[in-house]
């Protein structure tokens, strides 16, 4: 059956492919003979002609002087026979010519001017009209020609109802599972819908039945589409592709006369897979938002479900969906019997980071040093999508560099680009700035470095990069998801080091730590809020977030607590940062020699990583006075 399909799928495009081109061709072959026809009439009558018009008054001047042997009058057309040659004139209307001769002394006939009067037939009145109105006639039957165009191709114009899903054919597969990586669990999910497609018999004779969809859920960027085009590509059957935001025009029940329109030739091509992308742009809740729901997006949401739920049982159509906003999505179209099945794509572990970096760096020249292990370890959060940006951004500054390979500095480069932005080198501050900054970093550093559950120093920079002045980059060693308390109360140091370091440093401290201060309150309201880490309020949780369903933002908090409790969770906040100082500040005094070494090394090399960072902190600090100044 599937053989038979995709036989039909193959030879009907074609066919249709033939008849199109033949119509083409008559099209342009009928388009250039009017073409030529209009251009050959106005070149014709643009063309002066071979007789030269004369005055009435130079015609009876020149009968007078003999110049003139016959006149052929045809109505007002006077036609003039020379010794010189043929001329024309005219008359006025219901005058005599022989009149006017005879009055201007002239004699007529035998011995002088000879006068021929032409009395013209209806037919040749009639050819006269339509040589002159010959252009109008040819712009006329153009006009005529270009409408019946438009009405034998079945009014596209007016064809708002017709699905735009684009279809691919059964043997062009541009995507399969190998091209896919960092999401094997995702991908085992999908693999049984491959095989149902392949092999219905299988699941039939089990008694087993398909899932008729399959949502597919995750953050930007973790490959959602692109495992979609991998199932189209691995089953081998049609794949029609669309958009969310495809169905709804302006136009009153469009939507809903695309949903049917798309159904209807799914079901004349299957087995096949329906893919809609970002799902949310009409599945969402119905009755939800500011004034009320979108009349016209609850039609076409309302027809999805009609469809989806009115398949017949032996009909093989599978309709994937994508969305990063499930919480949204109207539960009608979540239930079972609908959207079935959903698969999370999670971004990658350290492992599926360096799986997709591999696929990426196919056919690149990457040099010897390059580790992708590495790589992937020093990107933890990152995407697929911000992975392949790091792969290009590395082949790209190395094109820039005139290099034949991609070499470790690319990478490190182009993962810093993706994260930060690229670096302000050109941007101008004074020395007495880039001596706060160097401090600053070399505070974060010098206490993450000194406590135990902090990530270990990676880099540290005082090179202007995206909106920061200067930052210290703390890697850690595997990916993590539980924290605990010590870990989140050493971060809270970490953050402060850099103000502390400011204020020890030169007694004053600066705005430089603005985003630090932001993150230590939310790292502490979190712990206290969210995760119960508060020796004072207890195990449990304090608000509700509230979102805008259609802005999917956080516009509100509902309090579930009283006034006095929130007194309490602004005192606990204040004490888990005030503790985190304390800490930082014990750290910062009792290594100031090493704070001062830090940070004239970063004066001097703006930048320190690797082996010469690990060389820098273990090192014994030389005894230097410390900077006591103020700005």
């Amino acid at each position: 059956m599937i053989e038979s399909v995709c036989v039909k799928l193959l030879w009907e495009p074609r066919r249709d492919k033939k008849t199109m081109n033949s119509r083409n061709t008559r099209n342009i072959f009928v388009y250039s003979l009017i073409g030529v026809a209009v251009l050959t009439i106005v070149f014709t009558s643009l063309q002066p002609s071979g007789s030269q018009t004369l005055p009435l008054g130079t015609m009876i001047q020149w009968a007078q002087e003999g110049k003139v042997q016959s006149i052929e009058v045809r109505g007002e057309e006077l036609t003039l026979q020379t010794f010189e040659g043929t001329f024309k004139s005219y008359k006025e209307p219901e005058t005599s010519v022989v009149e006017i001769l005879g009055q201007s002394g002239v004699q007529v006939g035998t011995g002088g001017v000879q006068v021929e009067v032409v009395t013209s037939t209806g037919f040749g009145t009639i050819l006269g009209f339509i040589f002159n109105f010959l252009p109008l006639i040819f712009l006329g039957l153009l006009l005529l020609f270009i409408m019946r165009q438009a009405q034998g191709s079945s009014n596209q114009t007016l064809n708002f109802g017709k699905s735009r899903a684009k279809m691919l054919i059964a043997d062009t597969p541009t995507v399969t599972f190998d091209d896919v990586a960092g999401v094997e669990e995702s991908k085992q999910e999908l693999q049984e819908v491959v095989e149902f497609l392949k092999f219905p018999e299988r699941f039939s004779s089990l008694g087993a039945r398909i899932p008729r969809g399959v949502l597919l859920l995750g953050p930007p960027g973790t490959g959602k589409t692109l495992l979609a085009k991998a199932v189209a590509g691995e089953a081998g059957v049609p794949f029609f592709s669309l958009s969310g935001s495809e169905f709804v025009e302006m136009f009153v029940g469009v939507g809903a006369a695309r949903v049917r329109d798309l159904f209807e030739q799914a079901k004349k091509n299957a087995p096949c897979i329906m893919f809609i992308d970002e799902i949310d742009a009409v599945g969402r809740h119905r009755g939800a938002g500011l004034g009320g729901g979108h009349d016209e997006r609850e039609q076409t949401l309302n027809q999805i479900l009609v469809e989806m739920d009115g398949f017949d049982s032996g009909t093989n159509i599978i309709v994937l969906a994508s969305t990063n906003r499930p919480d949204i999505l109207d539960p009608a179209l979540l239930r079972p019997g609908r959207f079935d099945r959903r698969v999370m794509l999670d971004p990658p572990d350290i492992t599926g980071r360096e799986a997709i970096l591999r696929v990426h760096a196919k056919g690149k020249p990457i040099n010897e040093n390059v580790d992708l292990r590495i790589i992937a370890r020093e990107t933890p959060g990152f995407t697929g999508a911000d992975l392949a940006n790091v792969i290009n951004e590395a082949a790209l500054l190395a094109a820039r560099r005139g290099l034949t390979s991609i070499t470790r500095s690319e990478f490190e480069e182009a993962r810093e680009r993706v994260m930060m932005g690229p670096e302000r080198k050109t941007r101008v501050i004074t020395e007495r700035e880039k001596e706060i900054t160097a401090y600053h970093e070399a505070g974060h550093a010098l206490v993450g470095w000194s406590l135990e559950n902090v990530d270990p120093v990676h880099k540290i920079s005082i090179i202007a990069r995206g909106s920061a002045g200067g930052y210290t980059h703390f890697l850690p060693e595997r990916d993590r998801t539980l924290w605990t308390r010590s870990q989140f109360e050493d971060m809270l140091a970490a953050a402060l080091g850099g103000r502390l370091a400011e204020e020890l440093t030169f007694s004053e401290i600066t705005t430089g730590a603005s985003n630090d201060l932001e993150n230590a309150t939310n790292i502490a309201r979190q712990m206290i809020t969210r995760y119960g880490m508060s020796d004072l309020l207890g195990p449990r949780t304090f608000g509700k977030q509230e979102e805008m369903v259609f802005l999917g933002r956080g516009i509100s908090e509902q309090r579930d607590y009283s006034d006095h409790i929130a007194e309490q969770i602004d005192e606990e906040v204040h004490s888990f940062i005030q503790r985190g100082y304390t800490r930082a500040k014990e750290i910062l005094i009792s290594k100031q020699p090493k704070l001062t070494q830090i940070a004239k090394y970063l004066i001097l090399n703006e930048t320190v990583e690797g082996e010469a960072l690990a060389n820098l902190m273990e090192s014994d600090p030389p005894s230097i006075e410390p900077v006591s100044s103020a700005i």
